[in-house]
């Protein structure tokens, strides 16, 4: 079964870690871009780093995303690499978090795997910033539409609130007031 719903999730390792997602376009690398340029602890989107990373190895955009599977295990894995080289005393900020992956096995009908499972199992947020959507603007990694970017924003509130994770709806702003809405919400 792919929910969790148990909301008592015991989640080890306190951090002073908060998380920027919600779906696609929505404006996460731009407010962690802002946050970064006033001094924050950012991390990166590993899911367009990892598009990057085997583009420049001579893959398309289109071979990359056609083994659904081999792609969230190899965002999977960059993701919990980065996250568990973070110091959990440090407050940073992350362009998406380990919970994502749950959303994206779901719209992808992925079943979840021990790898995801246990990696959610092991994580801690100080508090999830959700984006309110912006109108939908295709790139070369996206591959949805914005069907797909309602769905998937709407499974990325689920897994978050399923696993009991305090959460702050960020209304759309321009991008200096999403920043300091966040600021004035930690």
């Amino acid at each position: 079964m792919n929910h969790i719903t148990d909301s008592k999730i015991k989640h080890s390792n306190e951090t002073n870690w908060y998380v920027i997602t919600g779906g696609p376009s929505t404006g996460k690398t731009t407010t962690i871009d802002l946050l970064q340029k006033q001094g924050y602890l950012t991390t990166i989107e590993h899911a367009r780093h990892y598009i990057d990373t085997m583009h420049n190895e001579g893959n398309s955009v289109e071979e990359i995303r056609s083994n659904k599977k081999k792609f969230q295990l190899g965002v999977l894995d960059m993701q919990i690499a980065q996250e568990g080289s973070l110091n959990k005393e440090d407050m940073v900020f992350l362009d998406r978090a380990i919970p994502d992956a749950m959303a994206y096995y779901q719209f992808l009908n992925l079943d979840y795997d021990e790898k995801l499972l246990n990696a959610v199992n092991g994580v801690s947020y100080k508090k999830i910033f959700i984006l309110d959507r912006l109108p939908f603007t295709k790139d070369y990694a996206r591959t949805e539409n914005e069907d797909d970017q309602k769905l998937i924003h709407q499974l990325i509130i689920e897994s978050y609130t399923n696993l009991g994770f305090p959460i702050v709806f960020v209304p759309v702003l321009p991008p200096e007031e999403r920043v300091k809405f966040i600021l004035d919400n930690l």
